[in-house]
């Protein structure tokens, strides 16, 4: 059975042509024991038990805990063929998935024996699963995951993918030392790695500032003699035309009292999966619109560096300020190549007049022209080539499956519930659309109306 299994396995990578890193190949009580026995860990084990007087078997104790915790075993068969085509159903079932390249030469010239990791905008956890699904031809990629998945079954399913988890907020040097040089040890193996610079799902739609934990380790890894590769920075965008957690993440942006408890945010999922299967069995089961990916031109660490020589040697205080930077400069990549999707150039245009009622036509004179100006920054617009009643038509669908916008014979009634989400999808392309400044209502009969809720800035 295991000769059987191994020759499934590598005739599945061989079908996929993806590049595996022997690393994640190895068995993980290997790569267990090869974590115990690093110098760096075993410096940070000692160090704290002297700080806290401890005795070093019970702070190894801990270590092997976080070490169990940390490292992941990889199933070739359970990430292609159970991950893979489970994806491949559901994605397929909920959204059109769009993928653009906007520099494929500049990703084709990667070396293959250098090192790549995706820098990747969170705007749902259905972001791991677009970008494993659009890359599963081609790349095996090892996610750092939140706490949020270390439940049975999804912790298991997670580890068995190649994915690691990382506890957030958890500020214990002795984790971080063990959690270092987990990072290290499988960039310098060669694995590919997929990481969120946010941390955290974005609560309000827009970017937002990025954390330097997990870059800091991974940029780290050029201090060894040994590692002669270079890393690079691929900036990935996503956007939707619907996130399924928009309600949840939106709530206690305008309310900070409503956020529910772990039950009800089960018992939601529960129903949302319930119904959602009742309407796959009954043909009722409409998809979500796009899910778009965009890829865009990768950054060379050597390359960043060799600007700023000793950075990395610098003391972690002054280092981050300089790393700060790089940050900066992958969520700016990002948010240049983020896909406009029907949906958030909808909303842009109806909020654009800050009124209750607008008029269709003027909702499509206004769509058709922040296309022109998104065109102007070269922003990728799905469809963007459509004429933009159909871009509406398909954004309307949707607004109106959610209840955020109705129509009134010729007009628009934003509706005081829908304002939060619409806030949501426009500020997914804000800083795509500099539009500042009092504008001129296309309808002298509007009112404007100040007591609609908001999401707070």
């Amino acid at each position: 059975m295991t000769g059987w299994l191994g020759r499934r396995a590598l005739r599945t990578i061989h079908e996929f042509r993806t590049r595996l890193a022997r690393y994640h190949l190895q068995q993980r009580g290997a790569a267990k024991a090869s974590l115990a026995r690093d110098p760096v860990v075993r410096s940070a084990i000692a160090a704290h038990a002297a700080e806290h007087r401890l005795p070093e078997a019970d702070v190894l104790r801990r270590v092997n805990a976080y070490i169990d915790e940390i490292v992941p075993q990889l199933n070739v068969l359970s990430y292609y063929r159970l991950g893979y085509n489970l994806a491949k159903v559901v994605l397929n079932l909920l959204y059109r998935v769009t993928v653009d390249y906007q520099d494929e030469a500049s990703l084709e010239g990667i070396p293959k024996r250098d090192v790549v990791v995706y820098a990747m905008n969170h705007r749902s956890n259905v972001d791991y699963v677009v970008v494993a699904y659009v890359l599963a031809y081609g790349a095996h990629v090892s996610y750092a995951v939140g706490e949020w998945a270390r439940v049975w079954p999804l912790e298991y399913v997670f580890k068995s993918f190649g994915s690691y988890f990382i506890r957030r907020g958890f500020r214990e040097p002795l984790y971080h030392a063990v959690l270092e040089r987990y990072v290290q040890l499988i960039t310098a193996n060669g694995v590919t790695q997929g990481f969120f610079p946010e941390g955290r799902l974005s609560r309000d739609g827009r970017l937002a500032p990025p954390k330097l934990g997990l870059l800091d380790y991974v940029c780290r890894t050029l201090l060894d003699p040994a590692f002669d590769r270079d890393v690079w920075f691929v900036p990935v965008a996503i956007n939707f035309d619907r996130v399924l957690e928009d309600r949840a993440v939106t709530r206690e942006l305008v309310d900070e009292r409503d956020r529910p408890g772990r039950v009800a945010q089960l018992w939601t999922a529960a129903s949302y999966v319930t119904s959602n299967v009742l309407r796959l069995a009954t043909g009722r089961l409409k998809r979500y619109g796009r899910a778009a990916v965009n890829f865009g031109t990768p950054l060379s660490l050597r390359e960043w560096l060799a600007t700023r020589p000793g950075v990395l040697e610098l003391p972690k205080e002054q280092r981050l300020p300089e790393l700060e930077k790089l940050a900066g400069l992958l969520m700016e990549r990002i948010g240049a190549i983020m896909p406009v999707t029907p949906v958030p150039l909808a909303a842009a245009a109806l909020l654009s007049f800050g009124q209750t009622v607008i008029a269709r036509e003027a909702v499509l004179e206004r769509m058709d022209q922040l296309r022109d100006r998104l065109r102007d920054v070269n922003a990728k617009v799905v469809r963007g080539g459509s004429r933009i009643r159909d871009v509406w038509d398909r954004a309307w669908r949707m607004l109106r499956m959610r209840r955020l916008v109705v129509e009134d014979g010729d007009s628009l009634i934003v509706l005081p519930r829908g304002r939060p989400l619409l806030e949501y999808y426009a500020n997914s392309i804000a800083h795509l659309l500099p539009i500042r400044g009092p504008r001129v209502a296309f309808h002298k009969a509007h009112e404007l109306d100040g007591d609609l809720p908001k999401l707070k800035q």
